[in-house]
């Protein structure tokens, strides 16, 4: 229906308005929803999984392998985790004996994690504006050789850094584990560099007519407009450092430098009568993986647009 109103002399005729039409159904279309419902089912059931292992008695969970809900329904995993349970209950529950020292691989995780990713987003920031903003001879053909380290395989350099790490006399130290990783990667100097390239010379050039020096136009206008990209680099390598196994494993012996990752790979190397403790090694598993599961769901949309946006430079 049009509709026409009179301003003066002058009639004013409205444009019809066309009611939202729905998607209409296709079989493509249900196929395409199908087949993404059974890929979240396929990526959620392995943490299912974890959760009906950790729920279930380890005495009984051989004779019910296959049984789809929890074995003898019991919190025993997860008060082993939390060190609510003596090591005779364990053994009676089928359990390890040795408990496992959750909080303290936990803090050793945390500190680990937070030393790595301040390090390496400060020192990859530092050397992206240089790479970016600045002008100096060869910078592209430094920049150029310093990205093939991409193709470098991360086990070539974990001798040559034990090496380094054992004459720094870091051996078994909270340091000695974060220290490779905390000054930059390849990865994080690309990804920090493609923003900086879009941010607009005027407005760096305004801020040095009015005095200001290099180092100040970094801290108080590149950082500032690229909180995004450095948000998500942040978290990108809270998560990496998290998960890291094979250096930790390297590295610490004792429980005062042992990551979360280490310790479970020790608790399950405690194994009863029965066979691995699976309820406990499933609960320390999940509660450890359960942070970074919401850290990752928090960031999720700014994690992939930073990084469609940093790639498009």
């Amino acid at each position: 229906m049009t509709t026409a109103t009179t301003t003066g002399t002058d009639p004013v005729t409205t444009a019809p308005t066309e009611p939202a039409t729905r998607p209409r159904f296709t079989v493509g279309r249900a196929l395409a929803w199908a087949f993404m419902v059974l890929v979240v089912l396929g990526s959620l059931f392995p943490f299912y999984w974890m959760l009906r292992t950790a729920l279930s008695s380890n005495n009984a969970l051989y004779a019910g392998a296959s049984d789809p809900l929890p074995v003898q329904f019991s919190w025993g995993g997860f008060r082993r985790v939390f060190g609510m349970q003596t090591g005779q209950e364990a053994i009676d529950a089928g359990g390890a004996g040795q408990p496992i020292n959750f909080w303290r691989y936990l803090l050793n995780s945390m500190i680990v994690s937070t030393l790595v990713t301040a390090g390496q987003v400060f020192f990859s920031a530092l050397a992206a504006y240089a790479f970016s903003r600045l002008r100096w001879k060869w910078r592209d053909r430094v920049f150029g050789f310093f990205l093939a380290g991409l193709m470098i395989p991360t086990i070539f350099t974990l001798l040559p850094n034990f090496v380094l790490i054992k004459q720094l006399g870091l051996v078994d130290t909270l340091l000695g584990i974060a220290l490779p990783s905390m000054i930059m990667t390849p990865f994080a100097v690309f990804f920090l560099r493609q923003f900086f390239l879009g941010i607009s010379r005027e407005v760096e050039e305004a801020a040095l007519i009015d005095g200001a020096s290099k180092v100040r136009v970094f801290f108080r206008l590149i950082v500032p407009m690229s909180a995004a990209p450095i948000t998500t680099l942040a978290i990108l390598t809270y998560i990496a450092s998290w998960n890291d196994y094979f250096w930790p494993l390297m590295v610490s012996y004792t429980d005062r430098s042992r990551v979360l990752t280490v310790g479970l790979g020790v608790f399950k190397s405690q194994t009863p009568q029965t066979g691995p403790d699976w309820p406990g090694l499933m609960a320390a598993t999940l509660v450890a993986a359960l942070p970074m599961l919401v850290l990752f769901a928090v960031f999720a949309r700014r994690i992939v647009n930073s990084i469609g946006f940093s790639g498009i430079k």
